[in-house]
């Protein structure tokens, strides 16, 4: 089995922390109300500095006008990846939004184990910096089996560290469900 996720990428710097990706004055809706829990995709990543890290496209919002959807499915980052408060809120705002993988340096560690514990997105790590290599649109795929992104727009291709035991519990949509579907739980 070959599996590849495309999409287009959305381009931010390091440390970007929890209360960026989702502001806590947007923590007030039901993240189990359908209606309301869209608002968190509405609001993801509204609390990014308007041109983080000096790059040239950090004016580009991630979600344009009344959406709760973004166009961008594949966040690039840099080092320390949603620092901060330990708020499971943050990668449940990316779902929300559209996002489907974020790929970045490094974590910290709380908000990659929110990542996998809740089924959220996909916690890729870079082997090298890449925010400074990539544009927000550019075309992206990643093929989980080789552990690469290929930046489908320039044709070049980047190293990720491989998935590891995470992948499954992804898959699953989050630790419960992969406990249940594999028999550790009822």
């Amino acid at each position: 089995m070959n599996k590849k996720l495309k999409g287009k990428a959305y381009v931010l710097g390091d440390n970007i922390d929890t209360d960026q990706i989702i502001p806590a004055e947007h923590l007030v809706y039901s993240l189990s109300d359908e209606d309301e829990s869209k608002k968190y995709g509405h609001f993801a990543l509204s609390g990014t500095p308007p041109s983080e890290a000096g790059l040239p496209d950090g004016n580009m919002p991630f979600i344009s006008g009344e959406k709760n959807e973004s166009e961008y499915s594949i966040i690039i980052g840099g080092s320390n990846f949603g620092c901060g408060s330990s708020r499971e809120h943050a990668p449940f705002a990316l779902q929300k939004a559209g996002a489907k993988a974020v790929v970045a340096e490094s974590y910290a560690r709380i908000f990659y184990r929110n990542s996998v514990d809740g089924g959220f997105v996909v916690p890729f790590e870079s082997t090298e910096k890449i925010f400074d290599k990539i544009r927000t649109g550019d075309e992206l795929e990643i093929d989980f089996d080789s552990n690469t992104l290929l930046n489908i727009t320039d044709g070049k291709k980047y190293e990720l560290n491989p998935l590891g035991d995470v992948l499954p519990i992804i898959e699953a949509g989050g630790l419960f469900d992969y406990a249940r579907q594999s028999g550790m739980i009822e």
